[in-house]
């Protein structure tokens, strides 16, 4: 699917939601593409989920016995379900100023359908879970090698231990330049917050 494809996509609104942006055909909104990658189970679609203005696009399907020697259920238990594609949501951060989101699969065997899903975008926010720091080293190798800029937020689950931004970064020997905070994927203000930070990141790293 094309960037305009997309673009038809996400107007898919009633007339009631329509932005300013939307009804003033002389006024063309910035949109930007945004990337949500991590391991799997860390929380991506609740990320997505949490700030789309509009119905999230969603590709979860439940869990079957046959993953259950490949998708690693120790820090997540309770998880019922999976991403097998992606998910697509948008927000609207100003009056021309649109994101579009995409979450990545977190399993290896939806890994080939990064390339893809990462076409197009400003930079991606690498989710990561403290219990499992080391779910987040793929996603982390992929935007190193790709040259995507990223940020790095920690996804603080109920009942995981609360630790300081630089020793997470000293742990997944992050870059002193990339960012690196601490979030909750179900606090709308959290995560406008973490997208902002890259937002602004992928700007000081590609100004033009």
């Amino acid at each position: 699917m094309d960037s305009v494809a997309f673009r038809d996509l996400a107007l898919e609104d009633t007339d009631d939601n329509l932005k300013s942006w939307q009804t003033d055909r002389t006024r063309a909104p910035v949109a930007t593409k945004i990337v949500v990658a991590g391991g799997f189970g860390v929380g991506k679609t609740t990320l997505v989920g949490t700030v789309s203005e509009i119905e999230p696009l969603q590709t979860e399907a439940l869990m079957t016995e046959a993953s259950e020697q490949v998708d690693d259920l120790t820090g997540t238990p309770e998880k019922v379900t999976t991403t097998v594609a992606m998910d697509y949501g948008r927000i609207t951060l100003d009056d021309d100023l649109v994101l579009y989101l995409f979450g990545t699969p977190g399993q290896e065997r939806f890994w080939f359908m990064w390339d893809d899903l990462v076409r197009g975008a400003i930079g991606a926010v690498v989710l990561a879970d403290t219990r499992r720091l080391k779910d987040s080293f793929p996603a982390l190798d992929y935007f190193e090698s790709c040259g995507l800029p990223y940020v790095v937020a920690v996804n603080h689950f109920d009942g995981s231990e609360l630790f300081d931004p630089q020793d997470v970064r000293e742990a997944l020997t992050v870059p002193a330049h990339i960012p690196v905070m601490i979030m909750d994927a179900r606090r709308r203000i959290s995560v406008i917050e973490t997208l902002l930070s890259l937002v602004g990141h992928a700007l000081d790293e590609t100004p033009e």
